[in-house]
């Protein structure tokens, strides 16, 4: 399988807290909700279509017990995710959790690179991490993720987690495919591997 990370990120690279006030107070964070303003029927549409990749979702403890508060209480019929992300496999990795609530979950301890390698090795099409963003982190770090899904608000939240803090070398990125929407941009990136870098020499040769 592949591991798809799928985040919603401001200008400054914020992806805490996006959907509402409480969703993520870690660390005293205070601006939760920034990019609800910003959703919009073609965001949802596309979002909706990366969701119809995922065979599972591979979710951080703090994540996965957010998700598992809320997603199970929406009842509105015309949520086209609701039935999914309540229906597909958990896997969520911690080393305080012993068991899920929100079925069906798979715990997985130990060490989360090795974890997540065993089951990337597994037949299947993506697993995909929606929030988690030290997750996120160390399996792009560690060269697991495949596939880098962004919706990017027009907003500046100026404080809170970024999706990306530190990385312990460059890493590419290939752009491969794009949209807008009336309020924000949807990219995906193909991970190409370490990032190429060299001097500025000059407008002359360039591609």
């Amino acid at each position: 399988m592949k591991i798809a990370i799928s985040q919603f990120l401001s200008l400054d690279g914020v992806s805490q807290g996006p959907g509402a006030a409480d969703e993520d107070t870690t660390d005293g964070f205070s601006r939760g909700g920034w990019f609800v303003p910003y959703l919009d029927a073609d965001l949802v549409h596309q979002t909706s279509l990366w969701l119809d990749h995922a065979d599972g979702l591979l979710l951080g403890r703090r994540t996965y017990e957010a998700f598992a508060r809320d997603w199970p209480q929406i009842t509105d019929p015309g949520d086209p995710f609701t039935a999914r992300m309540n229906s597909l496999p958990k896997y969520v990795v911690s080393t305080t959790l012993t068991e899920g609530v929100w079925s069906p979950t798979t715990v997985l301890g130990g060490d989360p690179v090795r974890a997540v390698s065993e089951l990337k090795e597994q037949p299947g099409r993506e697993l995909q991490v929606h929030g988690s963003a030290r997750l996120a982190a160390t399996l792009l770090a560690a060269g697991l993720v495949d596939v880098v899904r962004l919706a990017l608000a027009p907003t500046l939240v100026g404080t809170g987690r970024v999706l990306f803090p530190q990385l312990p070398s460059a890493v590419g990125l290939e752009l491969t495919e794009q949209s807008r929407t009336a309020s924000g941009l949807l990219l995906e990136y193909q991970v190409t591997g370490a990032a190429p870098v060299q001097d500025y020499a000059g407008v002359t040769g360039l591609a």
